[in-house]
C-alpha cells in the first residue's frame, strides 16, 4: 500500500514543485512506484514531467469533483516508475465550487483510495497557499514534506503550516505526521543560513534532512524541457542532492 506524502508550503518560489517532481522521479529511478499528483492550479509538476497541461483530458479536478473517469486518471509519464495525476485550467475554480459540497475536506483522500495499492509512494505538490485543496492534500496525506528556503521568513511560515497541521491532525486526519524539513537553495557559507538550520533543528530534532539542495541553475532550467533534473542534468549537483535526498528518506524509513 502506498505511502501518501503531501509536499506543502504557503510560501512560492521556494522549490516546492521542484522538491515533488524531482524527489518523484528520483523514488522512481530507486525502483519505487510513484505516483505524483499535481494539485496546484499552476500546473508547473505537470509540465515538469512533460505533459501539456492545456492538453490534458482527466485531472486533478475530476478527482475532486468526484467524476467516474477520475479513477482512470493517471498518465503514465515518460521516466521510470513515475505516473502523474496531471493538472488542468479547471483546478483554478475548484475551490469555489467546493464550497458547497458535502466532506469538501476528504474529497482526494476518497479518490486516492483506488491508486493505494498500486503504488509505493504517492506525492502530492500542493498549491502555495493553506485553502481547501491544501487541506485536502493534509487530510488524504500520512505525511507532509516541508521544503524551506533558509531565511527569515521562512520560520515565520513554518509555525503558521504546523498551526494548521495540528488542526487537521486534530479535526480530520489523526494519524498525519511531519516527515520532514528539507532545505532548498541552500548556500552554507552565509552567517542566516547557519542561523536558520540551527533554529529549525531546535524546533523539530530529528526532523530535518543532512541533505540540502543547492542552488542551481541546471535546476531551475529542467522544468523548461519537461523534464526532472535526474534525467536533465544526470550527474549534476542538483540531481546528485535530490538522489541523496530520496535515499535519505528512504534509509530513514
Amino acid at each position: 500500500m502506498a505511502k501518501i506524502m503531501a509536499v506543502v508550503t504557503q510560501k512560492g518560489g521556494v522549490g516546492k514543485t521542484t522538491s515533488a517532481v524531482n524527489l518523484a522521479s528520483v523514488f522512481g529511478e530507486l525502483g519505487k512506484r510513484t505516483l505524483l499528483v499535481d494539485l496546484d492550479p499552476q500546473g508547473n509538476a505537470t509540465s515538469g514531467v512533460g505533459l501539456d497541461r492545456r492538453q490534458v483530458g482527466t485531472s486533478t479536478y475530476d478527482l475532486l469533483m468526484g467524476h467516474d473517469e477520475g479513477a482512470q486518471a493517471a498518465v503514465q509519464t515518460a521516466f521510470e516508475n513515475l505516473s502523474v495525476i496531471p493538472s488542468s485550467i479547471s483546478l483554478a475554480g475548484a475551490e469555489i465550487e467546493m464550497v458547497e459540497m458535502a466532506r469538501r475536506e476528504s474529497r482526494l483522500k476518497a479518490a486516492l483510495a483506488a491508486y493505494r495499492d498500486k503504488y509505493d509512494y504517492i506525492l502530492i505538490d500542493c498549491p502555495p497557499a493553506l485553502g481547501i485543496l491544501t487541506l485536502n492534500a493534509l487530510v488524504a496525506a500520512d505525511t507532509f514534506l516541508i521544503p524551506a528556503q533558509p531565511e527569515y521568513y521562512a520560520l515565520e511560515g513554518m509555525a503558521q503550516l504546523i498551526a494548521t497541521a495540528r488542526q487537521v491532525k486534530r479535526l480530520y486526519n489523526a494519524t498525519l505526521e511531519l516527515e520532514g524539513v528539507m532545505f532548498t537553495m541552500y548556500d552554507g557559507r552565509t552567517n542566516l543560513t547557519q542561523q536558520v538550520v540551527a533554529e529549525v533543528k531546535k524546533v523539530f530534532p530529528r526532523k530535518v534532512y543532512g541533505t540540502v539542495i543547492p542552488r542551481s541553475v541546471r535546476l531551475a532550467e529542467a522544468p523548461s524541457y519537461g523534464r526532472p533534473i535526474n534525467y536533465y542534468d544526470k550527474n549534476g549537483k542538483g540531481a546528485k542532492a535530490y538522489r541523496a535526498l530520496a535515499e535519505e528518506m528512504l534509509a530513514r524509513q
